[in-house]
């Protein structure tokens, strides 16, 4: 049950465009790292000092979703052009599609990418459009497609992005916006992890465009949640379990990995803050005052004012301590949003 006295205002913030960070750090571990300490204090570090708030047999969460080159330049067969927002695959020629046009096309209308690859729209489910590509949909993207870089950065993607704004470990394709707290970590990084005794583990969250959208409606408990597919492997649960047992903690990394944990803890697995192995559409949306069952701390970025990923982030903190926060990134000169530098968000408990 979310707060009804919950405003858009409560989430809100002002941010200087030049914290907006447009190029990645020039290695992945450069960037800093705010933490927000059990008694929610604010601490200034690196990225590479994470290492010394992990214990062995923590363990860390990842999403290793990789992004797809899901965004396409063509027109209709009538001439018009469009561009297009490949939202999630249905089937190897099938996709659910944003279009941008001057007009919207109509069920029939033929689209053409490039001059090499067509599809016909064949309906539409909400602001979405459904396609029928002529060749399989990751060959398509993988030919002509575009990295989808998100609105706030300027520059179109070049070669740097297509590494960069990837996780080192991401997998499964499907995402069309990365999960940028991964993007701090490199091999090396993983390594070391591995070497303390921190343990690591997976989860996948196709992360959609909706990440980026401002919630519309004043009051938050009006919010429809766009859907996202995740799976949450029996694996994984398996390694929650051992965490628990050996006295570790459960650290997310991003907003995409509390939302597929706690999606599948919300199927019944909460004994022992266990969730259960699940698969499927979440809707979850998490603000100040949502029970988290599994997730004990949480490594983020920076988001967006108004946005679901802040509320997320207030459910760990509460608002207080995430204006807090982000009043003193701001006054520190923290570099925000996906390229941007980290938080740290410690457990409550030893």
């Amino acid at each position: 049950m979310i707060n009804p006295n919950l405003s858009l205002a409560d989430f809100d913030y002002t941010l200087p465009p030049e914290l907006i960070a447009q190029k990645p750090a020039a290695q992945r571990t450069q960037s800093r790292l705010l933490r927000v300490s059990r008694n929610n204090t604010l601490h200034d570090h690196t990225f590479t000092d994470l290492v010394q708030f992990l214990k062995p047999n923590d363990l860390l969460v990842f999403n290793n979703t990789k992004v797809i080159k899901a965004r396409l330049f063509g027109q209709k067969d009538s001439g018009g052009k469009i561009e297009g927002l490949v939202e999630r695959i249905l089937a190897p020629q099938k996709a659910l599609m944003h279009i941008k046009a001057s007009k919207a096309p109509k069920p029939g209308t033929l689209l053409l990418f490039a001059d090499t690859a067509r599809a016909e729209v064949i309906g539409r489910q909400d602001d979405l459009f459904e396609v029928n590509f002529d060749d399989e949909v990751l060959s398509v993207l993988d030919k002509v497609g575009h990295l989808p870089l998100p609105p706030y950065i300027e520059h179109s993607a070049d070669l740097e992005d297509s590494e960069r704004y990837q996780t080192v470990y991401a997998s499964p394709m499907g995402a069309v916006a990365a999960p940028t707290a991964g993007l701090h970590f490199d091999q090396v990084m993983l390594d070391r992890l591995t070497q303390l005794g921190i343990k690591t583990s997976f989860v996948t969250l196709h992360v959609g465009a909706g990440t980026f959208q401002p919630v519309r409606v004043e009051k938050i408990s009006d919010h429809i949640m766009h859907a996202e597919w995740y799976q949450v492997s029996q694996e994984t649960v398996d390694a929650i379990a051992q965490c628990r047992q050996q006295g570790g903690r459960v650290f997310a990394v991003g907003t995409t990995s509390v939302r597929a944990l706690e999606s599948a803890a919300n199927q019944g697995g909460v004994h022992n803050r266990i969730p259960v192995a699940h698969s499927g559409d979440t809707r979850l949306f998490m603000t100040p005052g949502y029970e988290i069952k599994v997730v004990d701390g949480l490594l983020t970025n920076f988001h967006l004012p108004q946005s679901t990923l802040l509320m997320l982030v207030s459910a760990f903190i509460g608002i207080d301590t995430m204006k807090k926060a982000y009043e003193h990134a701001i006054a520190q000169r923290y570099r925000f949003f996906s390229y941007g530098d980290a938080m740290l968000i410690e457990p409550k408990t030893l």
